[in-house]
């Protein structure tokens, strides 16, 4: 018998007829005799959904409000699977965030979990119930509903799964693993066994969508074995573990692609210490991730500083640019 977290992506809950499904495979999972906690990301199109819909009303939804409404979207997979597992007549509960204990620094939109409490999880699975936990979300000190950023369910899921001190941390999706390249590019793309930490770290840095970066950190951090597998399929999928001397070695891992990536260019700007704190310090003060930074030096000691955001966050981090360059003398 294990303690096993399982979390399935919007495209596996994306209607009721795959929620079924899901139960189907859950409930048969606890019939082994296994402990199961399930964390759920939104119906796939939900959140974005949810972002349009507040975007009609102004451009720039207020982040506490946004972040209460975009919650709602893994709180209805999470009623719909409990009374789905329920109806099948499998002791199930769900909880949403703030009930699972997961506590959060206070960057709304994109906020980082700080400690799971994990006790009213702890106390349903001694009851012997399947526990099904709304992912994506959680709560700040001060009782504020904050969401986790793109691909937040991963990192809900394998931070429960540390805090549970599960066996293993499932992360169901459309894909059946982690392969070399992306297998709707790359026909050639083959599927790997294992993969390492870092080498997992690394592609998703550099765009591979199957696990957010903030889930492979926490994996590594706390050693979680990690199952990448389809939700569509019983095929084994990927084991994202620490390196060892069975694991295969090769000169390139894989290749990624990121379409969801928007790129600023600061023009002439003043080559000089502490110029990049000036640039990047109200980016990061508004809860903005600066990904990749390219300087490119120009004559004169002046310099073209380009980097890149997520799309969502553009037209926030294109305002700030703006005004800091217009602080430093530069060409936005």
């Amino acid at each position: 018998m294990g303690l096993i977290v399982q979390k399935y992506g919007g495209t596996s809950v994306a209607d009721l007829d795959r929620v079924r499904y899901v139960a189907k495979r859950v409930a048969k999972t606890f019939d082994k005799g296994n402990n199961i906690v399930v964390v759920l990301s939104a119906m796939a199109g939900v959140t974005d959904g949810l972002i349009n819909m507040a975007s009609q009303i102004t451009d720039s939804p207020e982040r506490r409000e946004l972040d209460v409404l975009l919650a709602t979207g893994e709180q209805t997979t999470a009623a719909l699977l409990s009374i789905t597992l329920k109806s099948m007549n499998y002791p199930a509960e769900s909880l949403l965030g703030y009930q699972a204990e997961v506590l959060t620094d206070r960057s709304f939109g994109n906020a980082r979990i700080i400690d799971i409490g994990a006790s009213r999880i702890k106390e349903l699975i001694e009851k012997n119930n399947i526990v099904v936990v709304a992912g994506f979300q959680g709560c700040d000190p001060d009782g504020n509903i904050t969401t986790l950023g793109r691909g937040g369910s991963d990192t809900s899921a394998v931070a429960i799964a540390t805090a549970i001190k599960a066996d293993i941390c499932e992360i169901y999706t459309d894909v059946d693993g982690i392969y070399t390249a992306d297998p709707n590019i790359c026909k050639k793309a083959r599927k790997l066994d294992k993969i390492s930490y870092d080498e997992m770290l690394e592609m998703s840095s550099l765009g591979a969508k199957v696990l957010q970066i903030r889930s492979v950190e926490f994996a590594k951090k706390y050693n979680v074995p990690v199952h990448v597998r389809s939700s569509f399929s019983e095929e084994e999928g990927t084991m994202v573990v620490n390196e060892d001397s069975d694991m295969e070695h090769l000169e390139v891992s894989g290749i990624t692609c990121s379409k969801n990536e928007a790129r600023i260019t600061l023009k002439k700007v003043s080559d000089q210490p502490g110029i990049a704190a000036k640039i990047f310090s109200p980016i990061a003060e508004a809860g903005i991730l600066v990904d990749m930074i390219i300087q490119n030096t120009r004559s004169g000691g002046l310099t073209d500083l380009t980097f890149t955001v997520a799309k969502t966050d553009f037209n926030r981090a294109i305002e700030i640019s703006k005004k800091v360059a217009e602080e430093i003398g530069a060409e936005e």
